[in-house]
């Protein structure tokens, strides 16, 4: 299973140089970026851990790639995105968001139903990741 969360999901797996050619859209729309990684990409866990700090004041596409680049080394088996935050309107509003590295098996979520009050059934996904403990649910072992 693929997990589909974010801009260009649908996709095959970009290239450092298409990660470059969005870094640069991003930069010449004068979005800061940032880099985050997570083991746990549930669609309702919208926070994940940050790399660093946002790169407010980074106008390279070297300089994010480089560390997209480290934040890949750090955690090759986990999940990690980049994204770009606009101002301009007083409030910060995610204006790009796209996964640029996934484990190498994504073991996929389960549908979990609930019987509750007055003959309601409730739905959640429960990824199977989950299963195991923080920090090794992609090991592949």
């Amino acid at each position: 299973m693929r997990i589909t969360q974010g801009t260009f999901s649908y996709l095959p797996d970009f290239t450092d140089e298409e990660i470059t050619a969005q870094i640069e859209y991003a930069l010449r729309n004068n979005w800061p970026l940032s880099v985050e990684f997570t083991d746990d990409p549930h669609p309702r866990n919208v926070y994940w851990e940050m790399w660093g700090l946002p790169m407010f004041d980074l106008h390279d596409a070297a300089g994010v790639l480089m560390e997209v680049n480290a934040c890949r080394e750090a955690y090759p088996r986990h999940y990690v995105k980049v994204n770009a935050y606009d101002a301009t309107l007083g409030r910060q509003s995610t204006m790009l968001s796209f996964i640029v590295q996934r484990p190498p098996d994504e073991p996929g979520f389960r549908l979990e139903r609930q019987e509750a009050a007055d003959r309601q059934i409730r739905y959640t996904t429960h990824p199977y990741a989950a299963d195991r403990p923080t920090g090794e649910r992609y090991d592949g072992s």
